[in-house]
């Protein structure tokens, strides 16, 4: 390789000497100046002022079965390569976690996959598929649970038995449930080195007070559960008619449909009941929370109760999100980080919330020196949303984002056949992805103004800093009165 170099290096220096280069170097700069310049050529296009054809997109179909056993499935064949994905969800979460048992539905959405099955002992289904190149993976969220698989073609038939065991007869191994609290309990430990994750669950539980939305597991809870317990939670919401599956990829519809019906025809249905859990109420008390941490840059957060799925005002408000918070252009990101250089990253949104109504969130971190500078711009910045319509290129420019941006959502089979399930999953109403960019094209400056001046509530929100008090620029009581929250270690 060295010797390659070396005589590449002396034939171009002989290139150079005996004037080869050098003439057709000149030739290539004659002929440029003697071809005449295009109109592009002569005047640079502005970005702002170009215009393109309106992009037409269709989303793809997917099937839509129903096992007997009551399972739904939905499917999309894509032949390309030899992979296939599967997720299941399912309606479980840790919203239905007893108050004393935070942390009984993550530990046992671990455990169903890494303490094996009755069938199959951990340490085996770990080499099995290892050896086959294929995953299962098991989780507990919020607000629901999901199973997930990704195997080669050609195994996938073993891979769905192994699925089906994970999915209906998980063993719970007594040194993985061990394994599982030891890793759960650290992460307890670890809750407050993050000073981001402070401050957004923080932010949280003022929003969500006494709620299990905003419940967070402590030493004592996690070490509380017991492995009969996270049996029963896994029993009591894993059932045929409680799961929707999506299944994308290399496969043969029949032969994979007459696989699942024989992998689950003996998994008994159960009853339908699920605890009842308070929806969030709107507070209107403004809160100003500190947590005293040692750190040169101050995390800034602040919001309120926002909105669901369900919500009239939905697509009015994804564009003025995006016209607040939502990118490069937005007015927070243009003034505090482009114009002030307050901040590298700084935005806001409107969560939707799938059961319950979800948070409206500004961000943002700061150098310590600058914190009530930065809060109080970003603060002036939101009320400015309320009170005069945004200009024609802010509501085109967030419009033709949010449209083309759609198609991104398709860009492979799995993410196509999985919009489809969770659609249903959540219960989102027919012709919701069909609808959304005509939707979206429809909203106008004045729908913008109305639904930041019903839905933004600047006086209400509720402020959480992370940061160093004796760096300050000034005291966080220009804000309001400051609740001083102790970090304990969730003990």
């Amino acid at each position: 390789m060295k010797r390659l170099k070396r005589l590449l290096v002396i034939s171009w220096s002989l290139l150079l000497m005996t004037g080869v280069v050098s003439a057709q170097g000149a030739q290539a700069k004659k002929a440029a100046a003697a071809a005449p310049k295009s109109a592009a050529a002569q005047q640079l296009a502005d970005p702002r002022t170009m215009t393109f054809p309106p992009l037409h997109f269709q989303i793809p179909k997917t099937e839509r079965v129903q096992l007997k056993n009551g399972m739904v499935v939905y499917l999309l064949e894509d032949h390309e390569l030899p992979i296939v994905n599967l997720t299941a969800y399912l309606n479980a979460g840790s919203i239905y976690e007893p108050d004393d048992k935070v942390g009984l539905a993550g530990m046992t959405g671990a455990v169903m996959r890494s303490g094996g099955t009755l069938s199959t002992p951990p340490d085996r289904l770990d080499s099995e598929l290892e050896f086959m190149a294929s995953s299962i993976e098991s989780s507990i969220n919020t607000d629901h649970a999901s199973v997930s698989v990704s195997t080669l073609a050609r195994n996938l038939e073993r891979t769905l038995e192994l699925f089906g065991q994970v999915m209906t007869q998980p063993a719970f191994d007594p040194s993985r449930v061990e394994l599982a609290r030891l890793q759960t309990i650290e992460g307890v430990r670890r809750m407050n080195d993050d000073p981001k994750s402070i401050a957004n669950r923080e932010l949280s539980r003022a929003i969500y007070p006494n709620s299990p939305l905003s419940s967070v597991p402590t030493i004592a809870s996690v070490s509380s559960v017991t492995r009969q317990e996270m049996i029963d939670f896994q029993r009591r919401y894993f059932y045929p008619a409680n799961t929707i599956i999506a299944v994308a990829g290399d496969f043969d519809r029949t032969k994979l449909l007459a696989t699942l019906e024989q992998i689950f025809a003996g998994w008994q249905n159960q009853p339908k009941i699920f605890p009842s859990v308070p929806a969030p109420k709107d507070d209107p008390t403004p809160a100003v929370l500190f947590v005293q941490k040692d750190v040169n840059q101050s995390v800034i957060r602040m919001g309120h109760l926002g909105i669901d799925k369900n919500n009239p005002d939905l697509y009015a408000l994804k564009v003025m999100d995006f016209i607040l918070g939502g990118g490069f252009t937005s007015r927070l990101t243009q003034e505090i980080r482009s114009n002030q250089g307050l901040a590298y990253n700084v935005d806001s949104y409107f969560e939707t919330g799938r059961r319950f109504r979800a948070p409206f969130v500004a961000e943002t971190e700061t150098k310590s020196e600058t914190t009530v500078k930065a809060t109080t711009l970003m603060r002036s910045i939101i009320a400015g949303m309320t009170k005069a319509e945004v200009s024609d290129r802010e509501l085109k420019l967030a419009k033709d984002a949010i449209i083309n941006s759609f198609i991104f959502g398709f860009a492979r089979s799995d993410a196509v056949v999985n919009q489809r399930a969770r659609l249903e999953f959540y219960g989102y109403p027919e012709g919701y992805l069909e609808n959304y960019r005509d939707s979206i094209a429809k909203v106008t400056k004045a729908d913008v103004l109305r639904v930041a001046k019903k839905y933004l509530h600047p006086d209400a929100m509720k402020l959480v800093v992370v940061g160093d008090a004796k760096k300050f620029d000034q005291p966080l009581s220009v804000f309001g009165t400051v609740q001083n929250i102790t970090l304990n270690n969730n003990q």
